[in-house]
């Protein structure tokens, strides 16, 4: 049975294509840090010269030690919150060498640049030594290691971030709402689904009842009072949104075991005096984890949205931490003027996966219907 279902999900071009969108999200948010232009903690390196930016803006950078040493971390430690900087960054237009000085022409935009001094140990060591290398060694490797040319494939937002940095991390957010959104709601959905569709009777109304006033109140405010009860911030709109998706897990799951509970197979069970807890368990439950994959591939799609929707409206995901739909409004005043890129590359991203989420839980519920055809 089960691997009918896989060939039907096979065929499914629309499903296929969904659940690859998915891995790649998947392998992209677990090594963002890894493979990320900008891979200081939440992609926050602001370079204010440059902010919006055009995709694919290039320019010269001087990086410059600073003051302040900054001890590298382990990978396990960068792969999670990214590996701070040790580097001021400043934008060029121009530069040259003197016996002991870098001068260079820093850019403040397209028509403008001023001219700074630097010296070269300060430049390299970040603050003054005892014994610095030779005037020409520096010179040597500030041209090859302190002066390069940065490009911005997706441009840069209002503070001078890289776009495609923040659109990478921003990634872990999404799949981590809907993840944790879809454990939650599952965890409570199944357990009162069951509880009132194996029992009916006053059992079923309560639930039914809780499910119903629920259901009624409009997700959005349900989840803006969660919020403000809990406080604004990342594992709080994860807890919001994961609330508030039950209800629907709820009545799929009871209509589901309202009706194998009057099979034969379960009639059996019981008369063979088994416990309420291991009929629900072990003769309902597997039976019903098709709709179940189902509600949960939309109940995942509609988390993303609802948590772009919350970070949008200031409510959801806080700056600096990098989020779809922070990074809409951050940027959203480009789209009526010069570069509407970067309020849409976020915008695209969320339609994409979101999109993906909706075709897989379309080819799941076919591939597991038992009257398809082979």
């Amino acid at each position: 049975m089960q691997s009918a279902s896989w060939k039907r999900l096979y065929k499914n071009k629309g499903a296929v294509t969904g659940l690859v969108v998915i891995i790649i999200s998947v392998i992209i948010s677990i090594g963002a840090y890894l493979w990320a232009p900008d891979n200081t903690p939440y992609a926050d390196r602001m370079v204010l010269e440059i902010e919006g930016q055009h995709p694919g803006f290039s320019i010269p950078m001087l990086e410059m030690k600073k003051e302040q040493a900054i001890p590298r971390v382990s990978f396990f430690h960068k792969l999670l919150y990214g590996q701070p900087s040790d580097l001021t960054y400043i934008p060029l237009t121009s530069w040259k060498f003197g016996d002991s000085l870098l001068v260079i022409q820093r850019y403040v935009d397209e028509q403008t640049s001023k001219e700074e001094k630097y010296p070269l140990t300060l430049v390299w060591y970040g603050r003054p030594v005892q014994d610095p290398l030779p005037a020409a060694t520096l010179r040597e490797l500030i041209s090859k290691e302190r002066i390069s040319k940065k490009t911005y494939w997706l441009g840069t937002d209002k503070f001078g971030r890289d776009i495609l940095s923040r659109l990478l991390i921003g990634t872990r957010v999404s799949l981590g709402v809907g993840f944790i959104a879809v454990i939650i709601s599952l965890s409570i959905g199944v357990l009162l689904g069951a509880l009132a569709g194996y029992f009916k009777g006053r059992t079923d109304d309560v639930i039914m009842w809780l499910v119903n006033v629920v259901w009624a109140m409009p997700t959005l405010l349900l989840v803006f009072a969660l919020t403000l009860a809990l406080g604004k911030g990342f594992w709080q709109i994860f807890i919001a949104v994961g609330l508030t998706m039950w209800v629907g897990v709820a009545r799929v799951i009871r209509g589901q075991v309202l009706a194998i509970r009057e099979l034969e197979y379960v009639e059996a069970a019981r008369a063979l005096g088994y416990n309420h807890l291991r009929i629900i368990a072990r003769h309902i439950l597997p039976n019903i984890i098709g709709p179940v994959m189902v509600v949960a591939a939309g109940n995942f799609a509609t988390a993303i949205v609802v948590e772009a929707g919350l970070s949008f409206l200031g409510v959801g995901v806080q700056p600096p931490q990098p989020s779809w739909g922070l990074m809409i409004k951050e940027n959203y005043n480009f789209i009526i003027t010069h570069n509407p890129l970067l309020a849409l590359a976020p915008g695209i991203a969320i339609m994409v996966l979101v999109l993906a989420f909706n075709l897989l839980g379309n080819g799941l519920r076919d591939a597991l219907d038992v009257k398809s055809k082979i």
